[in-house]
């Protein structure tokens, strides 16, 4: 008899376990229920959409055929408003029972808004999915100015979406320094250089009171007293991973739902992948890791314990136009027993940086380098033992590929 499989969430992690499974398992039954409206769609395409480079069909990577082909049956607005682990089944929203065998909560997360006054006023958005990204679009015509309040990759992306929309952008960092998790103090030196270099202003180490406004925003009020006058503002705070339908599950958790090696939750026949799970204390947040961890759970959907997850290098890159961004691996050590290398160029906007630890290359940062990335990944993914010629790697003619 064919088995049941029921994905919650149609994000990279929902559609990349269907896919899996269907390759897996000829005779698998998969259905997939999101509450969105749309098929799934390249969500890091947002920014360029917000900005107009792409038109809304080009979101979408694959066709109607694409999910026949596989049988994965997709139910668009279809939320689900329970789990119910004992009798493995799950109930819609709309009233109706949904049994299964294997179960895998891919449900993903929501943008954080900050707990700041007046957060919830007209003009004041965040970016996390299409319809998201279709108003601010809307309401940015005829805008002047825009604040974005998080310095993060997906903070400056949408920073230079508004920007191309022609509003003059402030970015506002409560950190000392743009990306503080993916850059160190002389990398964000050069991106902040290259930011501004678009005609968007950059705040660090500034903390927002609230926003200004009565029937919508006209500014931003900060700590220091200074008040920013703007038409709109965008919240880019982070994401936090939708637990609700875990959580009422009974489903072990901490900040995501547990996963051990096989991207099982604390029920057997549930497992969880995305922006959702949360493995050895961490909750990656990044596509390869939603990848990987999707490839995981559908194998062990089918046959259980057949695959092993045991982490993912972080990989992080800035898409804006004409800065080329990469960040591998552990790039700001905190504990002692790391060397780093570093190379910097800042009229020409290059900046590089290797960790090594114990002799291996364990991370690296590469801003205005975009050939070496995949063979500098290579070497991060197999902690290269090539301290010795670290000087020479950060050279651009250095061929790379002689120490794979």
């Amino acid at each position: 008899m064919a088995r049941q499989y029921v994905i919650i969430g149609n994000g990279i992690a929902g559609v990349t376990a269907a896919a899996t499974l269907a390759d897996g398992d000829p005779n698998a039954q998969i259905t997939i229920y999101t509450d969105e409206k749309y098929p799934y769609y390249r969500r890091p395409w947002l920014p360029d959409f917000l900005a107009g480079r792409y038109r809304m069909e080009e979101l979408y990577p694959y066709p109607e055929s694409w999910y026949s082909k596989r049988r994965i049956r997709v139910h668009l607005s279809h939320p689900v408003a329970q789990i119910v682990p004992g009798e493995r089944s799950i109930l819609l929203a709309s009233g109706e029972k949904v049994p299964y065998d294997a179960l895998l909560l891919a449900c993903g997360g929501y943008s954080f808004v900050p707990p700041i006054a007046n957060a919830g006023l007209k003009g004041c958005f965040t970016l996390r999915t299409l319809d998201d990204a279709r108003a601010i679009h809307d309401y940015a015509q005829n805008k002047g100015a825009a604040v974005v309040i998080g310095g993060g990759l997906l903070g400056l992306e949408s920073a230079r979406g508004l920007n191309a929309l022609g509003l003059h952008v402030t970015v506002i960092e409560v950190f000392p320094r743009l990306l503080p998790r993916q850059l160190d103090a002389e990398g964000a030196a050069i991106l902040t250089q290259l930011i501004e270099q678009m005609g968007i202003t950059v705040i660090t180490g500034a903390t927002v009171e609230g926003i200004v406004g009565t029937t919508g925003a006209d500014g931003v009020q900060l700590k220091d007293g200074k008040t920013l006058p703007c038409d709109m503002v965008l919240f880019s705070a982070g994401i936090r991973p939708k637990l609700q339908l875990a959580k009422d599950a009974g489903l072990a958790m901490n900040r995501g739902v547990l996963a051990n090696e096989y991207m099982q939750t604390s029920d057997a026949d549930i497992y969880v992948a995305g922006d959702v799970a949360e493995f050895r204390e961490r909750i990656y947040g990044i596509i390869p890791a939603a990848i990987e961890q999707a490839r995981v759970a559908a194998a062990n959907m089918i046959q259980p314990r057949s695959e092993t997850y045991t982490g993912t290098t972080p990989i992080n890159t800035l898409k804006v136009m004409g800065i080329d961004l990469t960040s591998i691996g552990v790039v700001n050590p905190e504990e002692p027993g790391y060397t780093s290398y570093r190379r910097s160029d800042p009229a020409r906007g290059l900046y590089k940086k290797l960790v090594f630890k114990d002799g291996a290359l364990v991370g690296a940062i590469l801003l205005g380098d975009r050939k070496s990335v995949t063979l500098m990944t290579r070497l991060v993914n197999r902690k290269a033992p090539v301290e010795s010629v670290a000087n020479q790697m950060l050279q651009d003619d250095f061929d790379l590929k002689s120490l794979l």
